[in-house]
Formats: C-alpha cells, structure tokens, sequence
C-alpha cells in the first residue's frame, strides 16, 4: 500500500510538472508575440485562469520569467511585462558577441579535441546542406536549429562552465539569440545575402580554433554577432512590418 501511494504521489508530481511547463511555455509565447503588451500588469488569478492552472505555479512561472528577462518585478509585490528599447536589443546582441569571442578564444588557446573539431565540422556540413543550388535556396527551418547547435557547442569546447552560464543568460531574451533572424526571411535580399556571410564566418571561426588562434577566433565571433545588430537595424527602420515574426521585437518600444 506504501509503495502505491509513493507512486500516485510521484505520478501526481510529474503531473503538475508537466501543466506548469505547459503553462510556461504559453505564457512565453504570448508575451513574445504581443499578446501582452510590454508594461501590462500581471495578475495571478486571471492569470491563473488564462494559464488553466493554480496561482502557486503561476507565481513559480512569473519569477522564471522574470529571471529570463522577460517580466520585471514591482516594488510592492507582482509583475510587469518588461518593455525594450532599441538601445536594449543592441546591447543583448553586443554582450552576446563578447561573450561568445571569449569562448572562442579559450576554445582556441586552450585546444579542442579531434572530436570536438570534427563535432563542429559534421554540424558545419550539415549547414552548407542548408543551401540549395540558386544564392535564395536555404532551408531555413533547419538551419535555424543546426546554427544554435553551432553556437552552443562553440561555448561548450571553451572548456568554461563560467562562460557557458552566461552566454545562456544573454541569449534568454530571444532577439539576441544567435537563431533570431532566421525565420521566414528568404524574400528580403538582405537577410539572404546574410546568410551565406554567417557560414563563410562559422568555416573560419572553426579554422582559427583548429588552428590555436586566440584573438582571431574572438574577433570573427564578434563580427559575427553583428549580423545580427545589422538585421535588426534593417527589420526596425527598414521594414518594421517584419518585426511582427522575430520573436520579442513587438516588446520594443519606441
């Protein structure tokens, strides 16, 4: 009888962990999409009722939240969907790009493994098959989901559990992420050319750590994150119509 209600305990545990990760993934996605302006108040209850779950979990999600940088918290209790100015976005990108050339400078000077090195040239392989033969053909979808692979193994090789941490933190808010711009892009000339710029830059930032070129290999990584600030300056004053699809940019304000 022990052993079953152990069981029912656990099962019910699993349970309410699946809801609040259900829940917390929704409740992302609409404040990522627009659904809650930035600046709107947060209130359990409807919240609670919205979410389909109890106000305890809701107040676990708000405080995952707040720690990705996505709501902030209010001096006399609650939260508030937190809003971005472009300042903001640049300075997530900058920090990014720093942080990723200091993991590819330790990955360098430190050395990475032949499998690590051959990790990062099966994922390299792997992007190039992204592109078709016509300079517009790229399977974006895939591509999005093998270059944070990329990246993500890049700051793994550093060898810094440090660097690794926060290169997390950074990439929490997802207009800084290293994927950002890559989704349903391909019509603007731009955003294509970027692309085949980004894997020319992957090729040699894998060149300089196999080749123990520290401050090379942080420079590329740098320059490579501001693909990125290029792309969100072109999707803010170029084409704002486009900052509807990368997620979090409705959150800027003006």
């Amino acid at each position: 009888m022990a052993i079953r209600q152990q069981q029912d305990v656990h099962l019910e545990e699993a349970s309410r962990s699946t809801h609040t990760a259900r829940a917390l993934m929704e409740l992302r996605k609409k404040i990522l999409s627009g659904d809650y302006p930035g600046g709107t108040r947060l209130f359990e209850v409807p919240l609670a009722e919205t979410l389909q779950i109890s106000r305890t979990p809701v107040r676990e999600i708000m405080s995952r939240l707040a720690e990705e940088g996505l709501l902030d918290r209010l001096a006399n209790g609650g939260f508030v969907v937190r809003s971005f100015t472009y300042a903001d976005a640049v300075d997530a990108i900058e920090l990014r790009g720093v942080l990723e050339g200091t993991a590819a400078r330790l990955a360098a000077e430190r050395g990475v493994s032949q499998t690590g090195l051959q990790q990062l040239r099966d994922l390299l392989a792997q992007l190039d098959a992204c592109f078709g033969q016509n300079f517009g053909d790229v399977d974006l979808e895939a591509y999005s989901g093998l270059n944070a692979e990329f990246h993500a193994l890049l700051v793994k090789l550093s060898g810094s559990t440090v660097i690794r941490r926060e290169v997390e933190r950074s990439t929490r808010l997802p207009f800084a992420s290293p994927s950002a711009f890559l989704s349903g892009r391909t019509h603007v000339a731009a955003f294509r050319q970027s692309l085949h710029i980004a894997q020319d830059q992957h090729r040699s930032l894998v060149a300089a750590v196999a080749g123990r070129e520290g401050a090379r290999a942080e420079a590329l990584a740098r320059e490579h994150a501001r693909i990125a600030r290029k792309n969100l300056e072109y999707a803010v004053y170029e084409d704002p119509q486009l900052m509807l699809s990368v997620p979090g940019l409705v959150l800027l304000s003006s």
